[in-house]
Protein backbone atom coordinates (compact mmCIF):
# COMPACT_ATOMS: atom_id res chain seq x y z
CA UNK A 1 0.00 0.00 0.00
CA UNK A 2 2.85 2.38 0.81
CA UNK A 3 4.46 1.67 -2.58
CA UNK A 4 1.20 2.59 -4.32
CA UNK A 5 1.00 5.90 -2.45
CA UNK A 6 4.64 6.63 -3.28
CA UNK A 7 4.08 5.74 -6.93
CA UNK A 8 1.10 8.05 -7.30
CA UNK A 9 2.58 10.90 -5.26
CA UNK A 10 3.33 14.04 -7.22
CA UNK A 11 1.79 12.74 -10.44
CA UNK A 12 -0.80 15.53 -10.48
CA UNK A 13 2.02 18.11 -10.75
CA UNK A 14 3.16 16.65 -14.08
CA UNK A 15 1.56 17.60 -17.39
CA UNK A 16 0.88 14.11 -18.74
CA UNK A 17 -0.55 15.17 -22.09
CA UNK A 18 1.47 13.89 -25.02
CA UNK A 19 3.92 11.87 -22.90
CA UNK A 20 4.73 8.27 -23.66
CA UNK A 21 4.63 5.81 -20.78
CA UNK A 22 7.67 3.52 -21.03
CA UNK A 23 8.20 0.28 -19.11
CA UNK A 24 11.82 -0.74 -18.50
CA UNK A 25 12.74 -4.13 -17.19
CA UNK A 26 15.96 -3.90 -15.18
CA UNK A 27 17.54 -6.51 -17.40
CA UNK A 28 17.79 -3.93 -20.22
CA UNK A 29 19.05 -0.38 -20.52
CA UNK A 30 19.41 2.31 -23.14
CA UNK A 31 18.36 5.65 -24.59
CA UNK A 32 16.32 6.28 -27.72
CA UNK A 33 15.16 9.91 -27.66
CA UNK A 34 17.28 12.10 -29.95
CA UNK A 35 15.54 15.37 -28.97
CA UNK A 36 17.25 15.66 -25.59
CA UNK A 37 18.33 19.08 -24.40
CA UNK A 38 19.52 19.86 -20.84
CA UNK A 39 17.35 23.00 -20.60
CA UNK A 40 14.04 21.31 -21.60
CA UNK A 41 11.95 18.80 -19.73
CA UNK A 42 10.35 16.82 -22.52
CA UNK A 43 11.11 13.31 -21.29
CA UNK A 44 8.69 10.41 -21.01
CA UNK A 45 7.20 8.81 -17.93
CA UNK A 46 9.46 5.85 -17.12
CA UNK A 47 8.32 2.82 -15.15
CA UNK A 48 11.13 0.52 -14.01
CA UNK A 49 10.12 -2.96 -12.88
CA UNK A 50 12.10 -5.82 -11.30
CA UNK A 51 14.47 -3.49 -9.46
CA UNK A 52 15.35 -6.27 -7.04
CA UNK A 53 16.79 -8.36 -9.91
CA UNK A 54 19.62 -6.07 -11.01
CA UNK A 55 23.03 -7.63 -11.61
CA UNK A 56 26.33 -5.93 -10.96
CA UNK A 57 29.79 -6.97 -12.09
CA UNK A 58 32.93 -7.48 -10.08
CA UNK A 59 32.95 -6.87 -6.34
CA UNK A 60 30.50 -3.96 -6.45
CA UNK A 61 28.10 -5.66 -4.02
CA UNK A 62 30.64 -5.36 -1.23
CA UNK A 63 32.87 -2.51 -2.45
CA UNK A 64 30.30 0.10 -3.56
CA UNK A 65 29.35 2.22 -0.56
CA UNK A 66 26.55 4.76 -0.20
CA UNK A 67 27.46 7.52 2.28
CA UNK A 68 25.36 10.28 3.85
CA UNK A 69 25.70 12.66 6.75
CA UNK A 70 23.00 13.04 9.38
CA UNK A 71 23.94 16.61 10.29
CA UNK A 72 25.38 15.74 13.69
CA UNK A 73 29.11 15.85 14.42
CA UNK A 74 30.76 12.58 13.49
CA UNK A 75 27.60 11.03 12.06
CA UNK A 76 28.80 9.96 8.63
CA UNK A 77 26.72 6.88 7.84
CA UNK A 78 27.48 4.34 5.16
CA UNK A 79 25.83 1.28 3.67
CA UNK A 80 27.14 -1.19 1.07
CA UNK A 81 25.23 -1.99 -2.10
CA UNK A 82 24.37 -5.43 -0.74
CA UNK A 83 22.83 -3.92 2.40
CA UNK A 84 20.99 -1.27 0.37
CA UNK A 85 19.55 -3.94 -1.94
CA UNK A 86 18.27 -5.81 1.11
CA UNK A 87 16.75 -2.64 2.60
CA UNK A 88 15.29 -0.94 -0.51
CA UNK A 89 16.36 -2.01 -4.04
CA UNK A 90 14.41 0.82 -5.69
CA UNK A 91 16.62 3.43 -4.05
CA UNK A 92 19.71 2.00 -5.77
CA UNK A 93 18.26 2.71 -9.22
CA UNK A 94 16.79 6.05 -8.14
CA UNK A 95 20.17 7.30 -6.89
CA UNK A 96 21.96 6.02 -9.98
CA UNK A 97 19.55 7.81 -12.34
CA UNK A 98 19.31 10.97 -10.22
CA UNK A 99 23.09 11.34 -10.10
CA UNK A 100 23.29 11.02 -13.91
CA UNK A 101 20.82 13.86 -14.50
CA UNK A 102 22.17 17.35 -15.18
CA UNK A 103 22.45 19.43 -12.01
CA UNK A 104 19.93 22.16 -12.82
CA UNK A 105 16.42 23.31 -11.90
CA UNK A 106 14.80 20.53 -13.94
CA UNK A 107 16.49 17.71 -12.03
CA UNK A 108 13.61 17.27 -9.55
CA UNK A 109 10.97 17.48 -12.30
CA UNK A 110 12.73 14.78 -14.28
CA UNK A 111 13.12 12.62 -11.20
CA UNK A 112 9.35 12.82 -10.62
CA UNK A 113 8.77 11.12 -13.98
CA UNK A 114 10.65 8.02 -12.85
CA UNK A 115 8.65 5.32 -11.07
CA UNK A 116 10.54 2.29 -9.76
CA UNK A 117 9.09 -0.99 -8.49
CA UNK A 118 10.90 -3.94 -6.91
CA UNK A 119 8.63 -6.56 -8.49
CA UNK A 120 6.93 -6.90 -11.85
CA UNK A 121 3.60 -5.35 -10.77
CA UNK A 122 2.80 -1.64 -10.97
CA UNK A 123 -0.39 0.46 -10.67
CA UNK A 124 -0.15 2.06 -14.13
CA UNK A 125 -1.73 -0.78 -16.13
CA UNK A 126 -4.59 1.52 -17.23
CA UNK A 127 -2.15 3.73 -19.21
CA UNK A 128 -1.04 3.06 -22.81
CA UNK A 129 2.35 1.50 -22.00
CA UNK A 130 5.20 0.84 -24.42
CA UNK A 131 7.69 -1.85 -23.53
CA UNK A 132 11.32 -0.96 -24.13
CA UNK A 133 13.22 -3.30 -26.42
CA UNK A 134 16.96 -3.08 -26.14
CA UNK A 135 18.48 -2.21 -29.53
CA UNK A 136 21.14 -4.61 -30.80
CA UNK A 137 24.64 -3.69 -29.70
CA UNK A 138 27.28 -2.96 -32.28
CA UNK A 139 30.28 -5.01 -31.29
CA UNK A 140 33.62 -3.74 -32.46
CA UNK A 141 35.62 -6.13 -34.60
CA UNK A 142 38.61 -7.77 -33.02
CA UNK A 143 41.98 -6.24 -33.60
CA UNK A 144 44.11 -8.20 -36.11
CA UNK A 145 46.73 -9.20 -33.53
CA UNK A 146 44.07 -10.55 -31.15
CA UNK A 147 42.31 -12.36 -34.01
CA UNK A 148 45.59 -14.04 -35.07
CA UNK A 149 46.29 -15.06 -31.46
CA UNK A 150 42.81 -16.58 -31.22
CA UNK A 151 43.26 -18.52 -34.45
CA UNK A 152 46.65 -19.83 -33.25
CA UNK A 153 45.10 -20.94 -29.94
CA UNK A 154 42.28 -22.74 -31.78
CA UNK A 155 44.74 -24.53 -34.10
CA UNK A 156 46.88 -25.53 -31.12
CA UNK A 157 43.83 -26.92 -29.33
CA UNK A 158 42.80 -28.87 -32.45
CA UNK A 159 46.31 -30.29 -32.82
CA UNK A 160 46.45 -31.38 -29.17
CA UNK A 161 43.02 -33.01 -29.55
CA UNK A 162 44.23 -34.84 -32.68
CA UNK A 163 47.37 -36.06 -30.84
CA UNK A 164 45.28 -37.26 -27.88
CA UNK A 165 42.92 -39.07 -30.27
CA UNK A 166 45.89 -40.71 -32.07
CA UNK A 167 47.35 -41.92 -28.76
CA UNK A 168 43.96 -43.25 -27.72
CA UNK A 169 43.56 -45.11 -31.05
CA UNK A 170 47.09 -46.51 -30.76
CA UNK A 171 46.32 -48.00 -27.32
CA UNK A 172 43.18 -49.72 -28.66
Amino acid sequence: MANLKRALAGINRINLEGLRWRVFDCKGQGKDKPTYAPYRDDGDMCIVINAKDICVTGKKLTDKVYRWHTGYVGHLKERTLKDQMAKDPTEVIRKAVFRMLPKNKLQDDRDRKLRIFGGSEHPFTDRPLEGFVMPPRKVREMRPRVRRAMIRAQKKAEQSDAIKQAIKDKKN
